[in-house]
């Protein structure tokens, strides 16, 4: 079946209308596809194609598995954008991944699995700021010199003098990343 057979096929199963399908094709990048055998779609044409099946009929709820698994950069970050325009239209979006930096980017709310059990819930922030336990900062200066300073008075002292001086040429806070976090709790 070509693309837009294959729409048109679970678009009749999910009793969609099917003037549905051509700007669903648009939206999701496969317009210029909608005549080519759906077998012969790349992995990443076929994960847009499977995500324009599963929306076809406007669900208020979209349960995803794995939905970037593989996928190159660009790929997924389609798929990211049009999710999240998805979620800004009203639509639960409910995702499963092992890709913490998906999580962190897509979810408004994170819960963390071990053995089946949540171990942990709530804004992806919140959970990275809950463990921030040592609070440190990376600071490169100017002259290519790295620091890793511990939050405390000597560390403010050290770090004003260097912008007073202009000498800062990045400062990062060093909070856990949700992938740090999951590992601490899953690992």
């Amino acid at each position: 079946m070509s693309v837009y057979d294959n729409l048109k096929y679970f678009a009749r199963l999910l009793n969609a209308p099917l003037e549905n399908i051509d700007p669903l094709l648009k939206r999701i990048g496969l317009y210029e596809h909608r005549k080519k055998p759906a077998a012969r779609l790349s992995r990443g044409q076929t994960q847009r194609l499977i995500l324009a099946r599963a929306i076809l009929h406007r669900p208020k709820v979209l349960f995803l598995d794995e939905p970037t698994s593989g996928l190159d950069p660009s790929t997924a970050c389609e798929i990211h954008k049009l999710l999240k325009e998805l979620r800004d239209e009203g639509m639960a979006v409910f995702l499963t991944t092992h890709n913490m930096e998906e999580a962190t980017k897509l979810c408004d709310h994170v819960a963390l699995l071990n053995e089946g059990v949540i171990v942990e819930y709530g804004t992806p922030e919140e959970i990275c700021l809950k463990y921030n336990k040592i609070k440190k900062y990376k600071i490169q200066l100017t002259d290519g010199t790295k620091h890793v300073l511990l939050q405390g008075t000597d560390a403010a002292g050290r770090i004003t003098l260097w912008l007073r001086e202009g000498r800062i040429e990045t400062i990062h806070s060093c909070e856990p990343t949700l992938e740090t976090v999951f590992l601490e709790e899953c690992g």
